[in-house]
């Protein structure tokens, strides 16, 4: 597997599909890379020589944010929104849909599993509940 900025891209696939194992590189961004360095999309990753792998890595380090500079950048956008208040900020800190999702039935992935409050379905149960 040849390595890039990093990250393991895998072998036996076309260059521009394994940029995109990269966090922060697309189809299109692969695409435009392949073009500055003069490579083709298509060519295969087990088949790159380390001139060729050291002039991608070059290429992506000059002109683009990627991998560990991103994360850190969008780490310290969410805190930034955090920490002055603003309502994305407030959102983020309560984990629920930042961009204007509905959330009275969907939004499942960010607030979990589903917690039932104030039903109790169990008779028993129902029964020790109840105040004397």
């Amino acid at each position: 597997m040849p390595r890039l900025l990093g990250v393991d891209i895998p072998n036996k696939k076309r260059l521009d599909v394994a940029l995109t194992y990269i966090y922060g590189i697309g189809s299109t961004r692969a695409k435009r890379v392949c073009e500055d360095a003069g490579m083709d999309p298509a060519v295969s990753t087990d088949e790159l020589t380390d001139s060729h792998l050291a002039k991608l890595a070059q290429i992506l380090q000059e002109n683009y944010t990627v991998e560990g500079d991103l994360r850190r950048q969008v780490a310290q956008d969410v805190r930034r929104l955090v920490s002055i208040g603003c309502y994305r900020g407030l959102r983020h800190k309560r984990q629920l849909p930042v961009r204007g999702q509905r959330t009275r039935t969907n939004a499942r992935t960010r607030k979990g599993s589903k917690k039932t409050v104030g039903a109790i379905r169990d008779r028993a149960a129902r029964r020790e509940s109840r105040p004397e």
